[in-house]
């Protein structure tokens, strides 16, 4: 597997990107995010691109928790009602600082400015016609 090779596990509503196989959550933080409701798509879809929204999430991530030894983030991104719910966290090799890698992940989830990059990042755009 190639260093840039990314697992992408698609359900129904539902993507998980991961870089092992199965995804492992030894840590995980779920955040929601309302986005609104395009008036052209059916309830409960946000017209966003999950695997762009996952990728961006597991960046920020990754630059958070990159010092912890043997870190292999997972990202779960779930369509709801109202937005997403996001899932993150991942898999580590060793002994870690959970307190301390929950918090930093919970910050990020939170953070308007961040939640603001990723939705116009995954904003599916339309080809004008």
């Amino acid at each position: 597997m190639g260093r840039n090779t990314w697992h992408i596990t698609r359900e129904e509503g539902a993507l998980t990107l991961t870089r092992r196989l199965p995804a492992r959550f030894d840590l995980a933080v779920t955040q929601a995010i309302a986005c609104g409701q395009r008036g052209d798509m059916p309830v409960g879809q946000t017209g966003l691109s999950k695997t762009r929204l996952a990728h961006q999430i597991r960046q920020d991530i990754w630059r958070a928790l990159q010092h912890q030894r043997g870190f292999s983030p997972v990202v779960h991104v779930r369509d709801t009602q109202t937005g997403v719910e996001i899932t993150a966290g991942g898999a580590f090799a060793g002994a870690f600082a959970k307190q301390l890698c929950t918090a930093r992940i919970g910050q990020i989830l939170s953070c308007p400015v961040h939640q603001a990059r990723w939705l116009r990042h995954a904003a599916r755009r339309r080809m004008a016609s």
